[in-house]
């Protein structure tokens, strides 16, 4: 029987903590393949400069400087939380093993919680407002005439689905450009996730009234929306017809002044349902018994179970 010190107790978070680690180097995330990661040292970050598309112009005279709109869209960080309680007990009886499994478990749910929000958001983008008043997800994003956002208004969509009777896809599916300085989604990180023992000794108030040490996970976080140019979502079918639709889509996107904004969709994001059609239309190179695919490789596939 191991007598509890305080020495003990902080030499069993030192492996508490490896193991922790241990489970964030392992998490199988796939959030920063959609989302672009943004530092955040404030309660809120507000991104005044979505809906900006910066362009180079031949200079002649002095510099052009245009008023461009500004777009406010402020997302604002959230606290979130994992507790761990390992009973005195079991550091008495040198169990503490049979705990370090729960701990690397700890470790990468921290790594995949990002995963977790930033895949919820995009289910939710028909619902939710992006940084031009619309829902992520709409039919009537305003493109307007010149670069600064004044004159006509053209509505321009990025959201397909089905006419009238005509079948719906079992689960939508996704196609966005990726490869740019930002991404569709944005994950915006104000503090790491990271394991502190509540409770040092068996002194403290926690352990004589309960009997167990508590070690806490917490973490700062917040999720949003980047550029709606960037994704379109397809309710219809996922075939070779809808596919081209929907990579023609973003190919014909412009910003502000109509300008084309050159975009691929590179990545076809889609639940594990849909893995198999995915891999059919733009993951094999011959179809039809010998003909050339024209969407071989267009867009690599993401198999993601968070769409579920």
């Amino acid at each position: 029987m191991a007598i509890v010190t305080p020495a003990l107790v902080k030499s069993l978070f030192v492996s508490f903590n490896k193991a922790f680690q241990d489970g964030l180097k392992v998490a199988d995330s796939d959030y920063t393949k959609i989302a672009t990661v943004i530092k955040s040292t404030t309660a809120t970050n507000i991104y005044a400069w979505l809906g900006q598309f910066p362009q180079m112009r031949e200079w002649v005279g002095a510099r052009i400087i245009k008023d461009m709109k500004t777009d406010g869209y402020g997302i604002t960080n959230k606290l979130y939380e994992n507790t761990v309680g390992v009973p005195r007990t079991a550091i008495e009886d040198d169990s503490v093993g049979v705990y370090l499994p729960v701990m690397t478990e700890a470790g990468r749910a921290a790594g995949v919680y990002p995963d977790e929000h930033i895949f919820a958001l995009l289910k939710a983008g028909e619902t939710s407002l992006c940084y031009d008043g619309q829902n992520f997800f709409d039919t009537e994003h305003p493109v307007a005439a010149n670069v600064d956002g004044t004159g006509a208004i053209t509505p321009v969509s990025n959201l397909l689905k089905p006419a009238g009777t005509d079948p719906a896809s079992p689960a939508p599916w996704y196609l966005m450009c990726t490869n740019r300085a930002l991404k569709p989604l944005i994950f915006q990180e104000r503090i790491k996730p990271d394991l502190k023992a509540k409770t040092s000794d068996d002194t403290s108030d926690h352990v004589f009234m309960n009997d167990e040490f508590l070690y806490g996970v917490r973490a700062r976080s917040a999720v949003g929306f980047g550029f709606w140019q960037f994704c379109v979502k397809s309710t219809k079918p996922l075939t070779a017809e809808n596919y081209q639709e929907a990579y023609t889509l973003l190919r014909n996107m412009v910003a502000d002044g109509g300008r084309p904004l050159n975009i691929k969709g590179d990545l076809l994001v889609v639940p594990p349902t849909l893995a198999e059609a995915a891999r059919k239309i733009v993951g094999v190179a011959t179809i039809n018994g010998g003909e050339d695919n024209p969407n071989y490789k267009l867009s690599d596939i993401l198999d993601t179970a968070w769409l579920i």
